[in-house]
């Protein structure tokens, strides 16, 4: 009896939405004369044929950034990033009039990238707008370290934008500051850290801001970004720089620059570092 009476409530229901008590047949003798589905099919361009990469191993198409032999595709700006809306804005205008760099003076070893503490940031030779990045670090085990001082780094798009880098495993922080935070912008949805000693991934799409002829704001930057391949940051539609110190705001820049890896006085290991353009 219940059968019944579930079955005419949804005859009943059926009828209320849709006016009608028999779902539309379709009678595909008769479309197949006339073919209709092929409107809607696109088969030109035929999409660049790329060869995935076996598990962490990068595509066919990706530049390679660091394979754990050297630092070629690297080297050290003469100032970083800023610390503070004005900073980042003096910093800008000496990176498009009068920029300067010498070699990378990180270290390399057993497939890794160390940072070398107080030897600065390091950033790619080539400049990048849209990309997928991703990026292998490792926290090292540190007693005695906690919150913001516990294997601080950060991956900054376009040495701007940063993707900060933290052990976050049971080591209270602020939560836009924690690992995966789009620094103090964007909290991560979730905290998939791993504990320090252990490899982690971030997995980013950067959709780069885009600026009118006037120099104002056209379209914001975003960021999707995996942590461990876990989503972590949705889309997220950043306001500017990611700054230390008050509120970001967007300053025109080119459409494409560098990407930066921060030196923070901690020995955080960084591999496997690729990208495709988008």
């Amino acid at each position: 009896m219940k059968q019944i009476l579930a079955l005419l409530l949804f005859a009943g229901l059926t009828i209320s939405l849709h006016g009608q008590e028999e779902v539309i047949q379709l009678d595909w003798d008769e479309l197949g004369k006339t073919k209709p589905w092929v409107k809607t099919e696109q088969w030109d361009p035929v999409p660049t044929k790329v060869t995935p990469g076996f598990l962490n191993a990068p595509p066919s198409d990706a530049i390679i950034l660091f394979d754990g032999t050297d630092l070629d595709a690297w080297h050290k700006p003469k100032y970083d990033y800023g610390a503070r809306m004005d900073h980042v804005e003096s910093i800008l205008a000496w990176k498009t009039s009068n920029p300067s760099f010498s070699d990378a003076e990180w270290e390399v070893k057993d497939g890794m990238m160390i940072v070398s503490p107080g030897k600065g940031a390091i950033e790619t030779k080539q400049s990048f707008g849209d990309v997928q990045l991703h990026i292998e670090w490792l926290a090292p085990v540190d007693p005695g370290k906690k919150g913001q001082g516990y294997s601080n780094s950060g991956v900054f798009l376009m040495g701007l934008y940063e993707i900060q880098v933290l052990n976050s495993y049971e080591n209270a922080t602020y939560s836009n500051g924690q690992a995966g935070a789009m620094y103090k912008q964007h909290m991560p949805l979730v905290n998939a850290s791993r504990p320090p000693g252990e490899w982690q991934s971030y997995d980013i799409i950067f959709n780069a801001p885009r600026f009118n002829e006037d120099g104002s704001l056209e379209k914001a930057a975003t960021i999707t970004a995996f942590h461990n391949g876990v989503l972590i940051q949705n889309n997220a539609e950043l306001s500017g720089p990611c700054v230390f110190i008050g509120e970001p705001y967007y300053v025109a820049h080119p459409e494409k620059m560098p990407i930066l890896l921060q030196d923070h006085g901690n020995l955080v290991r960084f591999r496997n570092i690729w990208v495709r353009e988008l």
